[in-house]
C-alpha cells in the first residue's frame, strides 16, 4: 500500500529534531555534520539567531498579504540585491524552477517587445539542471527526468557545455537567448571555462540575444562572491536565484537589467506567495549577513582550505576518490566506487553529503562553516574510505575462502 507521503524521494531513514550551525541532531541524540545544507539551501546554517528572530517576529505581525499591495520587506530586499549586483530590478517567487520559468518568459517577452516575436528558442547546455516543471525538464534535457511525461515542451536547444563553437553554430533566427549555469551542480560540479563565459557575452551582443545565468545553486555567496558570474567578469542580462537566498525559507528571485525588466508590465507575470513579508524578512537577514564585512572573504578562505583538504583525500585514498572539483563552498569528489555507497559510508561516520552526476559526492555546507568543521568532515570522509576498503577486503577473503 502506498505511503501517505508520495514516494517521489528515496529518503534516508533519518529525521532531525534540531540544528545548530553546521550540525543536525536527531531525537535520540545523534549528531551529524551537515555538508549538504538542504542541497545548498541553509546558507546561514541551522538555528541562526538573527534569522530565527526575524522569521518569528514577522510571523507574529503579518505573514502574507499578496502582491495586490506594497510589501516593504520585498522592496528593501530588492534594493539590496540591486545595489550589490548588475541588476536594476527584481521579481520574487518561491523556488528555483519558478525563477527559471519566469526568466524564460522574460527573455521571450524582451525579444517580442523589441520587434522579434519569432525569437522564442533558448540555448541550454548538456548536463544542465534547471528544475522539475515541464518546461524546465525540457530545458534540462535529461532523458531520465523526461521519461513518462509526454512530449517535451518546445523551445529549447542543447549544446555541449564549454563548447563555444557548437553554441554559435546552434544560433538561428529563432534564438532568443542563452541560459547556462556558471557551475553545473547536479551533473557533477563542472565549472564553465572563462573563455566560454566571455564568448557567451560576445555572441549575445553580436546576435541581439539575452544572456541568462541560472544561479539558483551558485548564487548568494556559495562560491565566495555574491554571484558566481562575478568570477568571470561577465555581465548577464538576467539571472535566477533561489536556494540560499532565504536561508531555508522558500524564496526565489529573478534579477534583470532595466532593458529586460521594463517589458514586464502589470499582468505580464505574477505569483501568489512570491515575495511575501515572511519570505522577505528571511531574505533580508540573509542578504545583510552575506554583505557584512568579511563574510564573503570567509567563504573564500574556508572554501580554499576545504579544496586543499579534498585534494589531500584524493592523494590519501586513491582507491575511493578520483578527483576534487569546485570553487568556494561548492565542492565535489569524483568517486571510483558508486557514489551512493560512498554517501552511505560517510553518513555512517556522521557526515551528511549529497550525490551529483558523474559519480560525484557533492559537498555544499552552510556558508558559516569553519575550517575546523571542514577538517572534521574530511576526517570522517577518510574514515569512511578506510571502512569501505576494509569491507572490500573482507568480502574478497570470503569469496576466496
Amino acid at each position: 500500500m502506498i505511503s501517505a507521503l508520495m514516494p517521489t524521494f528515496n529518503r534516508a531513514d533519518l529525521a532531525f529534531e534540531r540544528g545548530e550551525g553546521a550540525w543536525l541532531m536527531t531525537a535520540d541524540g545523534r549528531r551529524f555534520l551537515d555538508f549538504g545544507a538542504g542541497i545548498a539551501v541553509s546558507s546561514l546554517g541551522h538555528g541562526h539567531p538573527r534569522l530565527v528572530n526575524a522569521i518569528a517576529e514577522q510571523a507574529a505581525r503579518v505573514m502574507h498579504v499578496s502582491n495586490l499591495y506594497r510589501i516593504p520587506q520585498a522592496e528593501a530586499l530588492a534594493r539590496k540585491l540591486v545595489d550589490n549586483s548588475f541588476a536594476d530590478s527584481v521579481f520574487f517567487c518561491n523556488s528555483g524552477a519558478e525563477a527559471n520559468e519566469g526568466m524564460v518568459k522574460m527573455i521571450r517577452r524582451d525579444q517580442a517587445r523589441r520587434g522579434h516575436p519569432e525569437r522564442t528558442r533558448i540555448i541550454c547546455c548538456d548536463g544542465a539542471f534547471h528544475g522539475r516543471t515541464l518546461a524546465m525538464l525540457a530545458a534540462t534535457g535529461n532523458p531520465a527526468y523526461l521519461d513518462g511525461f509526454g512530449e517535451p515542451v518546445a523551445g529549447f536547444d542543447h549544446v555541449p557545455f564549454n563548447n563555444l563553437n557548437r553554441l554559435r553554430d546552434a544560433i538561428t533566427p529563432e534564438t532568443a537567448g542563452i541560459m547556462i549555469e556558471p557551475i553545473q551542480g547536479e551533473s557533477g560540479i563542472k565549472q564553465a571555462d572563462p573563455h566560454f563565459m566571455r564568448g557567451l557575452r560576445q555572441a549575445c551582443d553580436e546576435m541581439g540575444l539575452v544572456l541568462a545565468f541560472d544561479e539558483v545553486q551558485t548564487g548568494m555567496g556559495r562560491t565566495g562572491k555574491l554571484f558566481a558570474h562575478e568570477w568571470y567578469d561577465v555581465k548577464p542580462d538576467i539571472i535566477s536565484v533561489a536556494k540560499g537566498i532565504g536561508g531555508g525559507f522558500p524564496l526565489g528571485a529573478i534579477l534583470a537589467t532595466e532593458e529586460v525588466a521594463s517589458h514586464m508590465t502589470p499582468g505580464s507575470h505574477g505569483t501568489t506567495f512570491g515575495g511575501n513579508p515572511l519570505a522577505c524578512a528571511a531574505g533580508n537577514v540573509v542578504m545583510d549577513e552575506l554583505m557584512a564585512p568579511g563574510f564573503l572573504a570567509h567563504v573564500r578562505k574556508v572554501g580554499d582550505a576545504l579544496g586543499a583538504m579534498l585534494d589531500g583525500l584524493v592523494v590519501e585514498w586513491p582507491e575511493i576518490f578520483e578527483q576534487a572539483r569546485g570553487r568556494g563552498l561548492m565542492r565535489g569528489l569524483r568517486c571510483r566506487p558508486p557514489v551512493a555507497t560512498v554517501l552511505n559510508a560517510a553518513m555512517h561516520e556522521g557526515l551528511l553529503c549529497v550525490t551529483a552526476g558523474d559519480n560525484v559526492l557533492r559537498l555544499v555546507p552552510p556558508l558559516v562553516v569553519t575550517e575546523e568543521d571542514c577538517r572534521t568532515a574530511c576526517a570522517r570522509l577518510g574514515r569512511a574510505a578506510k571502512a569501505m576498503l576494509a569491507h572490500e577486503k573482507t568480502n574478497a577473503r570470503t569469496v576466496t575462502a
